[in-house]
């Protein structure tokens, strides 16, 4: 995640921080956007490209493609309609893991990032529990593997010390790291996920850094699929004062906000209430993308 000044909302989403670039002589730089809307499903799908070392300054976040699934309809218990968005995610997956031919020949490892004990931030591990895990069965062919390393203060270990242990061992073709995300809108709470392949820096979202899984640190393809679970207090002030604050510029808006806020609630971050529920249907429709991507015959 990107340096910030004290004011500035946490956002794990390269469409978010592409947003906020609008109407700027930086959005012209190195930052590429495709929108698409299926009208049919309601669901918009956004490809941010970050192709410049400067893109990635002014963005911050690392150079690479970054596609967004959003719909209102994720919040809603329709079997149905979380069958189709697996099936669109399932496609994106194949799009971004570079060399996929149907999923054939690959052996995936799942890195269910976070902390299953703690609703917001088990997204990892709920999708990991729902993988069709057949590594220990076949010989060839797509092989899919996973695990939940938890979080530091549970294993006193980083988790990329964990995951480059497993990556040397068994030796997959590609990593998925699925995780929970911050987001700088309310509305995209629970109702976007993020696929990049950039890898991902588990805790950036909360601003609690930890060392990144990236091609680089594990020496091969990492793909991150996030979800955004939660906001931070700037935001709910701010989505509250919207309509007084509306001749302010953003910036300006989350640096009165900021001013405003008391000292402790600058670091305290907020999850919807039926998040249970949410984030259980959500990691399901992951886990049926994953699995439907590294599918023999699809």
């Amino acid at each position: 995640m990107n340096q910030m000044t004290s004011y500035e909302s946490r956002t794990d989403l390269a469409l978010e921080a592409s947003e906020s670039l609008k109407g700027t002589a930086e959005a012209d730089s190195g930052i590429l956007m495709e929108e698409e809307y299926k009208q049919a499903e309601n669901l918009r799908i956004t490809c941010v490209r970050i192709t410049t070392k400067e893109a990635e300054h002014v963005v911050g976040k690392p150079k690479g493609t970054y596609i967004t699934l959003e719909s209102s309809e994720l919040l809603y218990a329709d079997e149905d309609y979380h069958k189709e968005i697996s099936d669109e995610l399932s496609r994106q997956i194949r799009r971004l893991v570079k060399g996929m031919e149907h999923g054939k020949d690959h052996s995936l490892l799942v890195v269910g990032l976070g902390n299953k004990d703690v609703t917001p931030d088990a997204l990892g591990p709920m999708v990991a529990d729902n993988l069709c895990i057949n590594r220990h069965l076949k010989k060839e062919g797509p092989l899919i593997s996973a695990i939940v390393p938890g979080v530091m203060a549970q294993t006193g270990m980083e988790t990329a010390e964990i995951v480059r242990g497993i990556v040397k061992e068994t030796k997959p073709t590609v990593v998925i790291a699925v995780d929970a995300l911050a987001a700088r809108s309310t509305k995209r709470l629970n109702t976007t996920i993020q696929i990049a392949d950039t890898g991902i820096h588990p805790g950036s979202g909360v601003g609690n850094h930890r060392h990144g899984l990236t091609e680089e640190s594990l020496g091969v393809p990492v793909l991150a699929i996030g979800v955004p679970t939660v906001v931070d207090a700037a935001t709910i002030a701010g989505d509250a004062m919207e309509q007084l604050l509306v001749t302010m510029e953003e910036a300006e808006k989350r640096k009165l906000i900021y001013s405003l806020l008391d000292e402790r609630l600058k670091n305290l971050f907020v999850t919807p209430k039926d998040v249970d529920e949410t984030v259980k249907r959500i990691s399901y429709t992951i886990s049926e993308a994953i699995n439907l991507a590294f599918s023999e015959g699809e």
